[in-house]
């Protein structure tokens, strides 16, 4: 006799095809790229990163940015349970030197605040977390 898995194969970090929890698939999305100021903004960023980079190399050698890199790994992974209190990852933002910048959630309102946010379910939050379950930690960001 042949013994049958009885376990349920999870998809994660694959292609996700649930169009109830995720929406249906747009091929709009995979053919046209960002907007174009988006993508400028983006490759100004990596180029600005890069010449930090190298400027940590030649002034403090080349350990220092890899201490750097090993600190920002070790302070995003740092977060709360999913919860009512969002992580704010504070660290990550003093390391990084995001603390500095104006973003639109500091002159706009806050989108969890929004009304048509919807509380988050601290249990689907932690099977995500876990691999459990698919899908995104917060229902309202889809």
């Amino acid at each position: 006799m042949e013994e049958t898995s009885k376990s349920i194969s999870h998809e994660i970090g694959g292609i996700q095809n649930d169009a109830f929890r995720f929406g249906l698939h747009g091929v709009k999305s995979d053919i046209v790229g960002s907007h174009p100021l988006q993508s400028s903004l983006h490759s100004a960023r990596r180029v600005d990163e890069m010449m930090k980079r190298q400027c940590l190399v030649n002034l403090y050698g080349t350990a220092f940015p890899v201490k750097q890199d090993l600190e920002s790994q070790i302070l995003s992974r740092f977060q709360r349970p999913p919860g009512a209190i969002p992580s704010s990852m504070l660290g990550l933002e003093a390391l990084t030197g995001d603390l500095d910048n104006f973003g639109f959630e500091d002159y706009l309102n806050d989108p969890s605040e929004s009304e048509g946010f919807r509380p988050l379910d601290m249990h689907h939050g932690m099977e995500v977390r876990l691999g459990l379950s698919k899908g995104p930690v917060y229902p309202s960001i889809m």
